[in-house]
């Protein structure tokens, strides 16, 4: 997973918040692969998974100026307007486009050239997850909660109702026993 640099990306969606569009390229390249990651396999389909990133970033646009760096991280924002809009586009039964449309952009065509890329943004740890998949479940959602969407230990220590010490102790755990798996392949 590539490392961001929280200040650098606050600023960022600070200055999409005010209508800086290179601030928003830079945004959506830094994260693209992340969200593109997380809504294949939210949604398990290629197509959805490029729809819900489109509405996705297009959200954001909108979003920026009510993002607020102390409540978590970009990345967390990003994945919690993902979720947001899968939930969405599950009860209507389709990824809905009313942010595409309110920011003007125009619907994309798809490629099948796109639709691979989709799948290898996707699977750039591929080989990973199912030795994530085999983790104990405790082990396996604080680690997931902190690796994939970069939440801060103290939001997952308050949605897991325990402490920061024992989602840093389970993080670290989890990690200990990929290695050691990856170590023995």
């Amino acid at each position: 997973m590539a490392e961001h640099d929280e200040q650098r990306d606050a600023a960022l969606v600070a200055a999409v918040g005010r209508g800086d569009a290179d601030a928003f390229d830079e945004l959506y390249v830094r994260y693209l692969p992340l969200v593109v990651r997380w809504s294949l396999r939210a949604s398990g389909n290629r197509e959805v998974a490029a729809d819900l990133t489109a509405e996705v970033f297009a959200a954001s646009l909108t979003a920026a100026r009510r993002f607020r760096p102390e409540r978590g991280s970009v990345a967390g924002w990003l994945l919690g307007i993902a979720r947001n809009k899968l939930r969405e586009s599950q009860r209507r039964g389709r990824v809905e486009d009313s942010s595409r449309r309110r920011v003007g952009a125009e619907p994309v065509s798809l490629t099948d050239a796109d639709l691979e890329r989709v799948e290898e943004l996707a699977s750039l740890d591929a080989d990973i997850i199912p030795l994530v998949e085999a983790l104990p479940a405790t082990l396996r959602g604080a680690l997931t909660e902190r690796v994939l969407h970069e939440r801060p230990y103290q939001d997952i220590a308050l949605e897991l109702r325990c402490s920061e010490s024992v989602v840093r102790q389970r993080v670290s755990r989890a990690l200990r026993a990929l290695r050691s798996q990856l170590e023995e392949t």
